[in-house]
């Protein structure tokens, strides 16, 4: 399964309650702090939530 590396680029101060508790759902403690989740459904969703808050690219790393 491909993975996806996002990257927390604008505060969320001002915004919903549950945008910043989608951004701690991801694994953000730190602005421009970049995690790694698998391509999933339930993943995309929350990334769609806060789309105007983080940026999205596909993981490469090395294949089997």
């Amino acid at each position: 399964m491909s993975k996806l590396r996002i990257t927390w680029i604008k505060s969320g101060i001002g915004y919903e309650k549950s945008q910043k508790q989608t951004l701690a759902s991801l694994g953000f403690h730190r602005l421009n702090q970049s995690v790694v989740h698998e391509d999933t459904k339930s993943v995309r969703g929350m990334i769609n939530k806060v789309r105007h808050l983080v940026k999205v690219e596909a993981e490469s790393g090395p294949t089997k």
